[in-house]
């Protein structure tokens, strides 16, 4: 499941029904785990010898009490080798020695597969899937990406620099293995099973990208993100533009074709390049001292109730003010209210928008003001 730029299949030559079955096969080798119920079998098999070589002794030895038996039996199976507690017969002597080597194997065994299970810990790489499970099942608020191509590649890091946690999910080992390279959280699996984004965080996320280069794919992912968080906002890859309605239809916000983008930017950069230069480097990282961001107008925060123009005062210029899916109101005057569920399109000096977009109370604005 990778987000290469090719239609229906990827540059390592994976189709769409080669990455079905790849979900399946490319999944983790099953290897042997010390559970609870290995544990549970230890301690039957060690109960059942110090049962079986009590009885012994109490056969073998006429006269010997339960304790005494017992006491034989202990300090034959752990080695420890204190005296005799009574004289023993040939025959106690012959069950002390078969006690003492089924001790010794039950030592050894013991210690080999404890140590079987740190070496298959350490190698076949549990330790670090769950450890990258511990990091996921920590967040909230993240955006889950559905398919680690060139185009994922790409958006992955575009959220990184927006500050945005990401997880990436994807089926093939190649693109996992870039994925751990360049520093994100990453889940193996097939992302139109609901398990796999279960496994991502799904229910705690705030949005959903899948880039993955088969249209299919991509609604199937959008429908089981669907049913699980109805809350998520979905953004999708296009692949031709025939499927830019089913994915809509599926469920997703915002649905994007490279291809026609592509075609776009290279329109714009033609006719109005000074002014895509320069959006560009507003909604860059750091190139600016200054950037554009958005604002959710939140009970409590920094914008609720208060005017644009108060705003503009504190350095934060309103460019537009948007109500409901596509109503925009640009240029907003001055004296306008800013009320809770609005969004807004502002722009401001770094700094200032990174502690806008924190949404500091507004108490701490009314301060520094």
């Amino acid at each position: 499941m990778s987000g290469g730029i090719e239609p229906m299949s990827d540059r390592h030559g994976h189709t769409d029904s080669t990455r079905r079955r790849a979900s399946r096969v490319t999944a983790p080798v099953a290897f042997a785990t010390i559970t609870a119920t290995h544990v549970r079998i230890w301690l039957i098999i060690i109960v059942g010898c110090i049962a079986v070589g009590t009885g012994g002794y109490l056969v073998l030895e006429p006269g010997w009490q339960l304790l005494d038996a017992l006491y034989m039996t202990v300090i034959t199976l752990t080695t420890v080798g204190f005296r005799e507690v009574q004289p023993l017969t040939e025959a106690g002597r012959v069950w002390t020695m078969l006690l003492a080597v089924t001790g010794v194997g039950i030592i050894f065994g013991s210690v080999g597969i404890v140590a079987e299970y740190f070496v298959v810990e350490a190698t076949s790489g549990r330790r670090e899937e769950k450890r990258m499970a511990d990091a996921v099942s920590k967040l909230r608020d993240h955006y889950i990406l559905c398919g680690f191509g060139r185009v994922g590649l790409t958006v992955a890091r575009e959220l990184v620099h927006a500050g945005r946690k990401t997880v990436v999910i994807d089926i093939l080992p190649e693109s996992l293995a870039r994925a751990r390279r360049e520093g994100f959280l990453e889940v193996e699996g097939d992302a139109t099973e609901e398990a796999t984004l279960r496994a991502a965080g799904i229910e705690r996320a705030r949005g959903l990208i899948t880039t993955i280069d088969s249209d299919a794919h991509n609604v199937y992912v959008i429908l089981s993100a669907r049913a699980i968080n109805p809350k998520l906002f979905v953004v999708a890859r296009a692949n031709t533009a025939d499927s830019e309605g089913r994915l809509i239809q599926a469920g997703a916000d915002r649905v994007v074709s490279p291809y026609t983008m592509a075609g776009h930017r290279l329109a714009e950069l033609a006719t109005r390049p000074r002014v895509v230069d320069f959006i560009d480097a507003a909604l860059s990282h750091g190139e600016l001292a200054f950037s554009m961001e958005e604002v959710e107008v939140g009970p409590g925060n920094a914008t609720d109730g208060v005017t644009v123009g108060a705003l503009r005062d504190s350095g934060v210029f309103v460019l537009a003010i948007v109500q409901g899916e596509r109503s925009y109101e640009a240029n907003p005057p001055a004296d306008r209210i800013l009320t809770v569920g609005e969004t807004l399109v502002v722009s401001g000096s770094v700094a200032r928008l990174r502690e806008l977009r924190g949404l500091e109370p507004k108490e701490q604005v009314e301060r520094r003001e």
